[in-house]
């Protein structure tokens, strides 16, 4: 982590949200098969990518919202492990969700769930505020510095 002068990297960044990206849904994955894949005879893309499946009416879907809110937890450790940096949080966070916003609308159409926009917007702002905070904390800690006593 040095944070001299900051060179523009563009695939770095998009090596990054790539690989953010695939933990959020694999991630996402592990998630919805342990709290979803217990209640439904088969798992398949619908969950991940379907909007009607984000529902507060039934115990299925409070499992979907959960592997989704669990998912954004995990995704800010993800962005103290891959991004590092407070300020980048949000930028990283929110194209995350804008990419996810676009494979649901290939997948399934527009998402016309206010559940959907209401868990996906929690996810985003636990995701981004928990990163900013968890990267603040790191950039923050004090740096060792030892002494070496000369005879």
């Amino acid at each position: 982590m040095f944070y001299g002068a900051v060179v523009w990297d563009p695939w770095l960044i998009v090596a990054q949200i790539v690989v953010l990206q695939c933990l959020h849904y694999l991630t996402l994955g592990v998630f919805l098969s342990v709290l979803v894949g217990m209640r439904v005879s088969r798992m398949s893309l619908v969950y991940f990518f379907d909007y009607a499946t984000v529902t507060a009416s039934t115990v299925t879907g409070w499992c979907v919202i959960a592997s989704f809110m669990l998912s954004s937890l995990a995704g800010a450790g993800y962005l103290l492990c891959l991004i590092e940096r407070a300020k980048k949080c949000l930028d990283f966070s929110a194209t995350l969700y804008i990419l996810h916003l676009f494979i649901c609308i290939i997948y399934g159409g527009w998402p016309s769930s206010i559940a959907w926009w209401v868990v996906n917007a929690t996810g985003l702002t636990l995701m981004a505020l928990l990163g900013v905070y968890l990267c603040i904390r790191r950039e923050l800690r004090e740096i060792p510095i030892t002494r070496r006593l000369s005879v």
